[in-house]
């Protein structure tokens, strides 16, 4: 809960934040690297119980490794395999686990013309993104909605606002993403359950280095160029970091958003040409 202090005659409001998370469970997912780890990293120091998702079981283990805290736990699963998912999941909760708090994220699709590309780049980011989220999804709702409480917050793209030049499966996937994710939102705020969406910008991860190497080699710039261009699209003038994603998703799992839902936040330093 917060602590208000409120002066009548300065009309002075001072906030400490307090997130609430101690004793709830988390499950985050492509937590082996990147925005999934700082997630993981800062929801435990937060006191939340946290189990990794990922495909690599080494980088798994180095990460809980990093975790403060105890009674944290890993599944290696490969996104790629639906099926896989839920069978894994399925015994996970069989066995007795169960999650307050889901963030759902996991690697975008190859950068490219959405004109040049294939079927089953659409039918793979489709499993990936709202396939996998869903399965997710609804294997955890039951908990959150006998309890009346839940976080889901979904890692996808400022793309849902603003399509991005030459990310054209990612493009359309994510906006699917989004407006499940709206829809999951209005049909379960009456158990209190909260489903939101963080836009990452540009964001100092794998990824971005690879579609700079991609922009690099295709347009026959420089890495430092097309890093100098890209940093130049931004009012901040950089890019942003994991840990400064993780913080809007640890707020969005905290008690002091209790009634925010349904909706979309970009953190990318102001790129995003639209409210």
């Amino acid at each position: 809960m917060n602590n208000l202090m409120f002066n009548k005659s300065q009309y002075f409001i001072f906030v400490t934040m307090e997130y609430g998370l101690t004793g709830k469970k988390a499950l985050i997912c492509g937590a082996s690297d990147g925005i999934g780890k700082a997630c993981a990293i800062m929801l435990a120091n937060e006191g939340a119980k946290v189990t990794l998702l990922a495909r690599n079981e080494d980088k798994l283990k180095a990460v809980l490794n990093e975790l403060p805290g105890n009674g944290h736990q890993f599944l290696v699963v490969d996104m790629d395999q639906p099926a896989q998912l839920e069978a894994i999941l399925k015994a996970h909760i069989e066995a007795g686990n169960t999650f307050d708090i889901l963030v759902n994220n996991s690697g975008g699709p190859a950068a490219g013309p959405v004109s040049a590309a294939k079927v089953e780049e659409f039918h793979l980011a489709f499993n990936r993104h709202l396939i996998c989220n869903h399965i997710l999804a609804t294997h955890l709702l039951p908990h959150m909605r006998e309890q009346k409480w839940g976080r889901i917050i979904n890692i996808i793209s400022t793309s849902v606002k603003v399509p991005l030049p030459n990310l054209g499966v990612s493009n359309t996937i994510r906006a699917a993403v989004a407006n499940w994710a709206k829809t999951l939102a209005n049909e379960n705020a009456v158990y209190g359950i909260t489903v939101n969406n963080v836009l990452p910008g540009a964001t100092l991860t794998g990824r971005l280095q690879s579609i700079m190497e991609n922009k690099s080699a295709k347009t026959q710039h420089t890495y430092d160029e097309v890093q100098a261009e890209m940093k130049a699209e931004i009012p901040m003038r950089r890019f942003g970091t994991p840990e400064e994603i993780s913080a809007a998703v640890c707020f969005l799992a905290s008690e002091n958003a209790s009634y925010i839902t349904g909706i979309n936040i970009p953190v990318d330093g102001g790129r995003t040409p639209s409210l």
